[in-house]
């Protein structure tokens, strides 16, 4: 199809009667879905007794209840029905190594066998400590049991060696879970207004003090010149600016050419630690993360999800004149923090797993991913665009790339909600939420890129025809 067909097909499609039609086709596959997956509907109804929502976590939560999976293998996981899929879900973002990899299986056994904790440092610990370090430039790590955790303490570094109180964070973005960083967290949809100035959001929370607001100041994603602006009026009282560098909780938003290198040249200049939450990122994007795939050093940096191989861990490290203000006055303490059984499914997915060969393979399987994707958006002339980033990638449901928050508002969640049943009842299994993205394994085929790709081409074709 020619560049001037694929503008005259995008013009031709009325809106309206697209949104209609993505209701439609949702209100149908949702049914097939709640008649498919009576045994899930089993399971919610006990655990809700014993679990708040019926589940773990309430990202996990969904209406009227969610799908219960009952084992993974590979890039395949399977429901509690027995209902088989290819998994692009990936324990949002947490499976890069995919599901029951020898290699990581053979760590995790070796310490079940040889013991799985001490409260003592292993030389596992160490190792693991040396490869991120090596990956990520960093000249001290300390583990951390969760994303949230890491974050917290980088925080509390940096107000340590700042001196100061007050933490920037971007409109819209997500860190965790804990008291300073839960303002302005996308889906809330909460904004910052032009009249107040400070930032100030109320939290996105029960239970946190709205106090607690006056120590949290929120700014655009990819605008350099509000945080040069917030800088210059209240740079003594910042401690640090917390981001991802890549944007990765409403779909992908990447940084404006010159955002991260203006971002560290304004924090050096008014000595606010600069903090890159590479939670989702760090080695997906690239081994090294964003890190490496743009160039740049923060102060410090967060670490979680896919460097344990799918076992539960964290890590946040930095420059050593900030790390080892631990010991030196700030408290960073954990009991299962590096334990011998994380740390040796770390390890084993970091040095044995996800090496320079496995990274090609992403890219190749990303590559051909986002192409697939792209080529029915087009053909179809869906308001729609794809990112890739070899191991991450989505659809967002706008014809334009997003540049920060409020252009995710734009973003039609309709039309995701419809690709996201449609695919699920195809043997797609995604991420609930407009938000999320898609993360690749390395146990991914190309056949189970095209399966994506085919199912996708046909919802397309569906919802445009």
């Amino acid at each position: 199809m020619s560049e001037a067909t694929d503008r005259d097909v995008t013009t031709a499609l009325d809106p309206e009667r697209v949104r209609a039609r993505a209701k439609e086709l949702y209100d149908r596959e949702f049914a097939d879905l709640l008649a498919r997956t009576p045994k899930s509907r089993v399971m919610f109804e006990r655990a809700r007794s014993s679990m708040p929502l019926g589940v773990a976590s309430s990202f996990q939560a969904a209406e009227p209840y969610p799908v219960y999976l009952a084992r993974g293998e590979g890039a395949r996981v399977w429901d509690v029905d027995g209902t088989g899929y290819v998994d692009f879900h990936n324990g949002f973002g947490s499976m890069a190594v995919g599901h029951a990899h020898p290699k990581v299986a053979e760590a995790i056994e070796r310490a079940a066998r040889t013991g799985t904790h001490f409260a003592v440092t292993t030389d596992a610990a160490v190792l693991l400590a040396e490869e991120l370090c090596r990956r990520f430039g960093l000249d001290r790590v300390r583990f951390t049991n969760s994303g949230t955790e890491s974050t917290m303490d980088a925080i509390r570094v940096a107000r340590a060696a700042t001196g100061r109180d007050v933490v920037v964070k971007v409109e819209g973005a997500y860190h965790g879970h804990h008291d300073a960083v839960m303002f302005s967290v996308a889906p809330s949809l909460q904004l910052v207004t032009e009249a107040d100035e400070t930032g100030v959001q109320p939290p996105a929370s029960l239970g946190i003090p709205r106090a607690a607001a006056a120590l949290t100041t929120v700014v655009p994603f990819n605008d350099l010149g509000v945080v040069e602006d917030l800088f210059s009026r209240r740079g003594q009282d910042i401690a640090c600016f917390i981001l991802e560098p890549v944007m990765m909780n409403i779909g992908i938003v990447l940084p404006r050419p010159g955002y991260l290198e203006g971002l560290r040249r304004l924090c050096s200049e008014h000595g606010i630690v600069l903090i890159f939450d590479e939670v989702k990122t760090g080695v997906t994007i690239a081994a090294g993360g964003a890190t490496e795939r743009f160039g740049l050093q923060a102060d410090l940096v967060c670490l979680a999800k896919s460097i344990g191989g799918g076992v539960p861990i964290g890590a946040f490290g930095g420059r050593a004149e900030l790390m080892d203000l631990i010991g030196n006055g700030v408290a960073q303490q954990g009991t299962f923090n590096g334990n011998a059984l994380a740390a040796a499914a770390g390890l084993a997915a970091l040095t044995e797993v996800l090496t320079p060969d496995a990274y090609l393979h992403l890219g190749h399987l990303g590559k051909r991913l986002a192409g697939g994707c792209e080529a029915p958006i087009r053909q179809s002339g869906l308001a729609a665009h794809v990112v890739d980033l070899g191991c991450k990638g989505c659809v967002s449901y706008r014809a334009e790339p997003l540049v920060d928050y409020r252009s995710f508002l734009e973003t039609d969640a309709q039309l995701f909600e419809a690709s996201w049943v449609w695919l699920l009842n195809r043997g797609i299994f995604m991420t609930p939420g407009n938000e999320e993205q898609w993360t690749l394994s390395v146990q991914h085929e190309d056949s189970h890129i095209d399966l994506f790709v085919e199912a996708f081409g046909e919802f397309c074709q569906t919802l445009a025809g």
